[in-house]
């Protein structure tokens, strides 16, 4: 029997053959006025298909984009900027694994996943002008995942050590902190005025491309009812609230991968406790055009006992994560949107399948807690996990991880709140309950700095005894850093105190700064000169600065203030310009002042733009604001510009002046409500 169900597994992983053949007038698409899809039907399965075509409808570029990207053929369609994506993707055994690991997935899941490809496929079939290259379809579940493994090996910066041993980097201190990051707040009836349970979901991602949000209400006669955001072309909810509960995540950094130098015989073998290993050898293939002629790139890789290998100048390197021994991962997302409560949501952390990702949760029987969770290996004691370790022991062949109830967690703390936003987890409630740092090896690898976000949001939260729902807005809005901000890679404190002749040219700019209230307000002045001088920094100086101990040097501070004069009086023709003059938010041919710099609360990142302006392309993204009662949750959000990809669609920009404003629209689980509001009520085909 097991044999026999392998081989149909095997077959729904590779054809489009499902369990049952989905009816599209089972299901119902239910646009509201800003186009979020209300999708029903009877079952889990048909609640995919429905998405699956909704999310094409919306998106169905970057869908492809991403699944071309997972199954190593984006260069393909791109050429050979897809080579880097196509080589990851063959380099980590993503398809042979799936192939080995498909006994593991539920049948329930399997349903799901097999209903929202077929959703795709026949949106393909049904618009093939719409489809980038038709090799790619039809998409069969196992290509999903294979696109997923993708994504969470890059999460768990699998690929960053795969840039820097193809690139000769394999310094020991190497440490890459996204100052844009994410925050996620909860409080219960201890620290709220009213009795009830507020969440924040407040993840920071790109405004567009693969990874950006995707907003969406599911729901199933099988349990399913559940409002949030995903990834375009996931099958489910990955962050969100139903009717009990709700979480969010923000990215944590442990130590979830590890990097091995092999001691090698010749270029073929290598030794391990005395012992010689052949190394495998494999070809990552790459097909792209040049003029319209097809050519074949073979780029070699190897494999050894600890994983994928890499050679550089300074020899063989391979890569040990748990990514390459677990394939549920989103299942166990879809299983946790399942929840009805906080009991089953924690077992279903047990399955330990998502590699990462701290996860803040609330419910509306007055829970809250925080976990950083991941899968963390059991490593051997006495080597420098940060860095690279020997491989030619098997002491540092870890095959075990640690327990959910092992990871650093707060539940139900008296203080009432729980916090993160990317800094450690040994600072997530108030300091007498926090996760004490000796309880955990130093070899799980977790981080214990704060950040300028981590810092403001406590100085705010303790500053109140009791915190109404407007209160707890403000908090989450709030855009100041705080009394002393800094930077892990650039301290700025010289500017403090630096004084400047009041004839130099620099006065006036300095001036700003030290008289600036530290808020990023779209009006304000001293933010937006601050925000050309930090991009100044950064971009010109930050090398100096990491040579420099990480501290800007008053010489290097007084050069910066030179070049941001010059950027200011060359694009602008004035120092006297605002953070709204100076930083855009930018869709199509709408243009609007934003608010946020790196590494506030509400955290902006930027590219150049036009004339001296920067447009944002990273930060605030999918905001949700929960307040729960013995009712449920009461839930209002905003994306950065709207829920539609397609420029001809209404709802490209439609919510790009709410999101400027601090404002959000209203969500709701009531389905009379929706089906009476609604823009339009559909069928997917």
């Amino acid at each position: 029997m097991l044999m026999l169900r392998l081989l149909l597994l095997l077959l729904l992983f590779t054809t489009t053959i499902s369990y049952s053949q989905i009816n599209p007038e089972n299901i119902d698409i239910v646009r509201d006025q800003f186009g979020i899809p209300h999708i029903f039907g009877k079952t889990d399965a048909e609640v995919a298909y429905g998405l699956a075509w909704a999310n094409a409808e919306d998106d169905f570029n970057t869908i492809q984009e991403a699944y071309l990207a997972g199954n190593a053929m984006l260069s393909n369609y791109i050429g050979l900027k897809g080579a880097p994506a196509d080589f990851i993707t063959q380099f980590i055994g993503s398809k042979e694994l799936i192939d080995e690991k498909i006994g593991e997935i539920s049948n329930d899941y399997l349903k799901v996943i097999s209903a929202y490809a077929q959703g795709l496929n026949s949106y393909a079939e049904k618009n093939p002008d719409k489809v980038l290259y038709k090799k790619l379809f039809p998409i069969t579940p196992k290509m999903m995942m294979m696109y997923s493994q993708l994504q969470l090996f890059i999460s768990n910066q699998g690929a960053d050590w795969a840039g820097r041993i193809l690139n000769n980097d394999t310094q020991d201190d190497y440490l890459d902190q996204n100052l844009t990051g994410s925050n996620v707040i909860a409080m219960n009836s201890n620290k709220t005025d009213n009795g009830e349970t507020f969440l924040a979901i407040n993840t920071h991602q790109p405004l567009e491309g693969p990874t950006s949000w995707y907003e969406v209400h599911l729901n199933s006669e099988e349990g399913t009812n559940i409002i949030g955001t995903l990834y375009p072309g996931t099958p489910h909810i990955l962050i969100g609230v139903n009717e009990n509960l709700g979480w969010s995540h923000t990215v944590n950094y442990p130590d979830k991968t590890d990097v091995f130098k092999l001691r090698m015989v010749d270029n073929k073998k290598y030794i391990v406790d005395g012992e010689e290993y052949e190394l495998e050898k494999l070809k990552a293939k790459i097909h792209i055009k040049i003029l319209g002629i097809p050519i074949k790139i073979n780029r070699k890789y190897f494999k050894s006992i600890y994983g994928p290998t890499l050679k550089n100048k300074l020899g063989y390197y391979s890569i040990r994560t748990p990514t390459f021994f677990n394939v549920r991962a989103l299942e166990q997302w879809w299983r946790m949107g399942k929840s009805k409560n906080f009991t089953e949501f924690y077992n279903t952390l047990k399955m330990k399948q998502i590699p990462g990702f701290n996860i803040g949760y609330a419910d509306k029987y007055d829970t809250i807690f925080y976990i950083s969770n991941g899968i963390i290996p059991k490593r051997a004691e006495g080597f420098n996990w940060k860095g690279i370790v020997p491989g030619d022991t098997k002491k540092t062949l870890w095959t075990d991880y640690y327990d959910i109830e092992d990871l650093p967690q707060v539940i139900q703390p008296k203080a009432g709140f729980i916090y993160d936003a990317n800094h450690s987890p040994f600072k997530s409630t108030s300091a007498e309950e926090n996760p004490k740092e000796e309880d955990y090896s130093e070899r799980m690898g977790y981080e214990t700095y704060d950040n300028n976000r981590s810092t403001r949001l406590i100085e705010l939260i303790e500053s109140y005894d009791k915190i109404s729902y407007e209160d707890f807005k403000d908090i989450k809005y709030d855009n100041s850093f705080p009394t002393k901000f800094n930077y892990s890679f650039m301290d700025i404190s010289v500017i403090e105190n630096l004084t400047i002749d009041p004839n130099n040219d620099l006065f006036e700019i300095l001036d700003i700064i030290q008289k600036w209230n530290r808020k990023t307000d779209i009006y304000s002045q001293g933010a937006g000169v601050y925000g050309v001088l930090y991009y100044q920094l950064i971009r010109n100086y930050r090398n100096e600065i990491q040579t420099n101990n990480n501290t800007v040097s008053e010489e290097t501070l007084l050069s910066a203030m030179v070049d941001t004069n010059s950027y200011l009086i060359d694009n602008f023709g004035s120092i006297n310009i605002t953070l709204g003059d100076f930083q855009k938010l930018v869709r199509g041919d709408k243009e609007l002042p934003i608010w946020g710099l790196p590494d506030v609360i509400t955290a902006m990142s930027s590219r150049p733009y036009k004339d001296g302006k920067r447009e944002v392309i990273q930060g605030e993204s999918y905001i949700g604001l929960v307040r729960f009662n013995e009712r449920g949750p009461i839930l209002e959000s905003v994306i950065s510009y709207g829920n539609s990809d397609n420029p001809n669609s209404d709802h490209y920009t439609d919510q790009m002046e709410l999101y400027s404003k601090f404002k959000t629209k209203k969500m709701t689980f009531d389905k009379e409500n929706i089906y009476r509001e609604a823009k339009s009520i559909y069928n997917p085909n």
